[in-house]
């Protein structure tokens, strides 16, 4: 599987997570303190769904592909809004024929007194992310290891925001790296809300990836789980999963209306479910 973020952008995975991720921002910006938003794998912030390589797997069609224009309940569609908002922001004209990365969703729904701080190792694409936000005050391009970030910008000096940690998965060892990742920033800014993204591909090692993160000690943690098809004896793409540490208190009722409705779009083979579960600090509904 080829991990550059090009060929998977506005995919399944990519419309879960966002949701989530517009859902937190949305929470935050219930109170008028400022908050930032740290994004410690930005990648190239706005993604061509008509590229080489986006056409080569064709991942958007059964993602955001299927969202963009679907009859949803009057709930759900409310509560997504905010992320189709800023799906819409590129693509004016209709239809999705480009789609934001996490930096560029998270752009989008920020206050005038919010921040971001969009980090990305690569240099090609990160010289491609500070031309996206060139002039923008707002928003801080840092050329630099994610990893490295949990450490060196915690906390933020507004003591609000959110953290989204969301690796390529490229080497052996990210599980591992995500759990040690999250101790770290979690001593340095234990109030603040983390968000990270796994795939669910090798079942074994998301088990373990629970465990450990169980583990911890963190209080709080709920586990989002998204299935669209079941487990094949090919390595592929079953699913992804998103771990929200200090969840708001809004985020798993939005989520028992979200989930649902998003499954029944996004599956594509049986058995396959979607599933929250509290890894600690297990919260009354």
């Amino acid at each position: 599987m080829n991990y550059r973020h090009a060929y998977h952008a506005g995919n399944f995975a990519d419309v879960v997570k966002h949701v989530v991720l517009t859902r937190l921002l949305e929470y935050l910006k219930q109170k008028d303190k400022a908050f930032r938003v740290i994004d410690t794998h930005s990648g190239i912030g706005r993604y061509d769904l008509s590229s080489v390589e986006a056409q080569k797997t064709g991942e958007w069609q059964g993602g955001i592909g299927r969202l963009v224009d679907a009859q949803l309940g009057k709930l759900a569609a409310a509560l997504l809004a905010p992320y189709l908002d800023a799906v819409r922001a590129l693509n004016p004209d209709g239809g999705v024929k480009k789609y934001p990365g996490s930096p560029l969703i998270a752009r989008h729904l920020m206050r005038k007194q919010d921040r971001l701080s969009a980090i990305e190792l690569h240099p090609k694409d990160a010289a491609k992310l500070k031309a996206e936000f060139d002039g923008d005050f707002q928003a801080r391009v840092i050329e630099l290891d994610g990893w490295l970030a949990l450490g060196a910008h915690l906390p933020p000096k507004e003591k609000r925001g959110l953290v989204l940690i969301d690796p390529p998965f490229e080497e052996e060892g990210e599980f591992g790296r995500l759990v040690d990742g999250l101790v770290k920033a979690h001593k340095r800014w234990p109030s603040g809300i983390y968000a990270l993204w796994y795939p669910i591909k090798d079942r074994k090692a998301v088990i373990a990836f629970r465990k450990a993160l169980k583990e911890t000690g963190i209080p709080r943690v709920l586990d989002i789980e998204f299935e669209i098809r079941p487990s094949s004896r090919e390595p592929s793409l079953d699913g992804s999963g998103l771990v929200v540490v200090n969840p708001p208190f809004t985020l798993e009722g939005e989520l028992r209306t979200l989930l649902p409705a998003l499954h029944r779009l996004l599956v594509v083979g049986r058995p396959a479910d979607w599933t929250l579960n509290w890894l600690a600090g297990e919260l009354a509904p």
